[in-house]
């Protein structure tokens, strides 16, 4: 019998290398912290993961579906459900908060419709389904990019005219690298129109997809004879923006086939999907892109015109428009718009031919993509690195993983830095990737392959002067980034003398309460622990306090320290938390040490770092209003105090953390 899930979700972004696996990660993270079950399909790059079964989708109490492509989301026909882009679902809290929205969602067999809140809301706008068609198209379209790219760029490593058999350079490995890149390099158009089409209209889209796709890189054929329509002719293609719109034709004229093919008899419907469908939707979407050929020619001219005419502005114009649109969404529609502007201007650029000033312009406008779009991720990197007592354990891990896929040009690393604090996080991004697209069109660098960030260095005209380019980018906005942090993490400890005080201010201490000095012993510190998290933390505690005689009941005592974490985190700042629990299971008012220096993350902090030592107090419920208000206070003042942090954190013997806390106690 299938496993059935509480909730079911699916996933995926356009190159289905990142957002992907955020969003499910997200997710997941999200569904534990509200004890659901969940399984996440991803349609990543390697193609469909963890593919939800039809058992498993019928079993599923909600639906979420985070995706900037088609993930076949009419599977989940009426479950309740919510639909949002990729980007919407990247954080913990986005994700739990589309979940809620799932479960409150009411199941249709049609459509879906939220709680009367949310509807408006989770409702998928027709810019979305517009934007994920396209998203589709890309998705597919890059993988030829990249593998045609970068197969035409190693070809040039025995000499930029290795494939001319006339030329002295000429290689015959070299010549057939270059057909075999060129030939994926031309698929690029055909195949993004026939998988937008894919996605409106599915399967029988994809014929009417490719011709259009084809047309769009072609033209219309004239003869140079006559000037009239000849086959054996040759026109002027359209490109890219030719293959987007021969897409989402196509596939709009399969779904109108539909209906107009609905009312024949069942038994037909092989003839409609083999003969019909690719009949006519072929000829009218062939029709319709022949005629807009000349209008369409002149809007691509047009728009390489104007990238060309930001050129001739200069430098700072140009890498200032590259740089800002790389990094704006890091791997959304508007760092897409470029990157595809740039993979559709080097495919022109590598026709072109090395020496021609299509091939310079295209090859230097990649090159300032490129480094746009590895400079983010690289900023974060430095980030951590220079400023690491400004962030969480997990920020610091995770700016690290980035060095790697900056260096990958994987610029979606970034975004989960970008999600915590869009201003000025997004500026600071932005400045960096445009220092480097700068510098990059003013040292004169050129890149023939699309992707691969410096794993492509060989092939790359002035390999170093782009590298100190996307470094240059990258401290600048590191920098700032450590500058934002350090201001941010000012204000939290600036703040946390008036939200430790309460508990000060609110109680002056009860002349009947005992003294306090006496609630903490040596065999109640534990130093050189190791723990996987925050309720690690807390039942090591518990289960101490049991041994130690301390208390009765482990669990009970647990319980109590789960529901004060549930009222509020505990956590303080400068790796320090002080859990307290009251609780009948407690048989006399203790004090527990435990001490991390790995640092224990997930435990809520006001300076969001790791804790590395819990201050824990036991209080039985008895004293809960006497003794309990009183030791906190002791221990929330001596926080306050620079030297008792340092002393407890670097203390290496139990006698050391117990004089210092059984001083402030006193």
């Amino acid at each position: 019998m299938a496993q059935q899930y509480d909730v079911i979700a699916a996933t995926g972004c356009p190159t289905g290398i990142a957002h992907t696996f955020m969003a499910k990660e997200a997710l997941e993270k999200a569904a534990a912290e509200r004890g659901l079950t969940i399984k996440v399909e991803t349609h990543g790059q390697v193609g469909i993961e963890n593919e939800l079964t039809p058992a498993e989708i019928a079993g599923a109490r909600a639906v979420v579906v985070a995706a900037d492509k088609d993930v076949q989301a009419e599977r989940f026909a009426g479950k309740p459900q919510v639909t949002v882009g990729v980007s919407k679902a990247l954080s913990v809290e986005a994700a739990g908060a589309l979940i809620d929205r799932a479960l409150a969602a009411k199941g249709d067999a049609s459509k879906v419709v939220a709680a009367a809140d949310d509807a408006a809301e989770e409702k998928e706008s027709i810019g979305h389904q517009l934007y994920k068609h396209l998203m589709n198209g890309v998705s597919h379209m890059l993988v030829f990019v990249v593998a045609g790219g970068v197969l035409t760029a190693v070809s040039f490593l025995w000499g930029i005219m290795s494939f001319d058999s006339t030329n002295v350079q000429y290689n015959t490995f070299a010549a057939m690298l270059k057909i075999i890149g060129g030939i994926a390099m031309n698929l690029m158009v055909p195949v993004l129109s026939a998988y937008i089409a894919e996605s409106i209209g599915k399967r029988p889209a994809l014929v009417p997809g490719f011709v259009a796709g084809m047309i769009a890189i072609t033209g219309l054929p004239v003869s140079p004879e006559t000037g009239l329509i000849d086959a054996g002719g040759s026109g002027v293609g359209f490109g890219f923006l030719g293959g987007i719109v021969g897409g989402f034709l196509s596939g709009y004229v399969i779904l109108l086939l539909e209906k107009v093919f609905a009312k024949l008899p069942q038994n037909l419907n092989g003839l409609k999907a083999i003969f019909l469908y690719p009949l006519f939707s072929t000829f009218i979407v062939g029709m319709v892109m022949l005629g807009i050929s000349g209008p369409m020619a002149a809007i691509n001219t047009a728009m390489m015109d104007f990238l060309k005419g930001l050129s001739a502005s200069g430098p700072i114009v140009l890498g200032l428009a590259i740089g800002c649109m790389c990094a704006f969404d890091m791997g959304g529609p508007v760092n897409k718009a470029a990157y595809v502007t740039g993979t559709a201007m080097l495919t022109e650029a590598l026709a072109a031919g090395v020496g021609t000033d299509t091939y310079n312009f295209g090859t230097n406008f990649m090159a300032a993509v490129s480094a746009a779009c590895i400079v983010p991720p690289l900023i974060t990197t430095f980030a951590v690195v220079v400023g690491k007592k400004y962030f969480s354990q997990e920020d610091h891990d995770a700016g690290v993983v980035n060095f790697i896929l900056g260096c990958t040009h994987i610029t979606e690393g970034a975004i989960p830095f970008m999600t915590k604090n869009i201003w000025p996080v997004m500026p600071i991004m932005m400045i960096g990737s445009s220092i480097a697209s700068i510098l990059t069109i003013f040292f004169g660098v050129h890149d023939p392959a699309p992707h691969g960030g410096f794993l492509v260095l060989p092939v790359v005209d002035g390999g170093l002067q782009w590298v100190i380019a996307i470094l240059i980018g990258a401290i600048v906005g590191g920098i700032l980034f450590v500058l934002f942090k350090k201001v941010e993490y000012g204000k939290k400890q600036a703040a946390a003398p008036a939200v430790e005080a309460a508990p000060a201010a609110a109680v002056a201490a009860p002349a009947e309460a005992p003294a306090a000095d006496g609630f903490v012993k040596e065999e109640n510190i534990f130093l050189g622990q190791d723990f996987a998290g925050r309720d690690d933390v807390l039942s090591f505690i518990s289960n101490e306090a049991v041994k130690n005689g301390i208390a009765d009941d482990a669990d009970a005592l647990m319980q109590a320290f789960l529901a004060r974490e549930s009222e509020g985190t505990t956590g303080m700042m400068d790796g320090f938390a002080i859990p307290h629990a009251k609780c009948a299971a407690v048989k006399a008012p203790a004090v527990i040490v435990v001490k991390d220096d790995s640092g224990v993350t997930g435990w809520d902090t006001m300076d969001q770092a790791p804790v590395n030592v819990a201050i824990a107090l036991l209080i039985p419920e008895a004293q809960s209003g006497t003794t309990h208000l009183k030791l906190l206070s002791k221990v929330a003042e001596a926080l306050m105090d620079e030297d008792f942090r340092t002393t407890v954190k670097g203390a290496t013997e139990t006698s050391q953390v117990l004089a210092a806390i059984s001083d402030r106690l006193a």
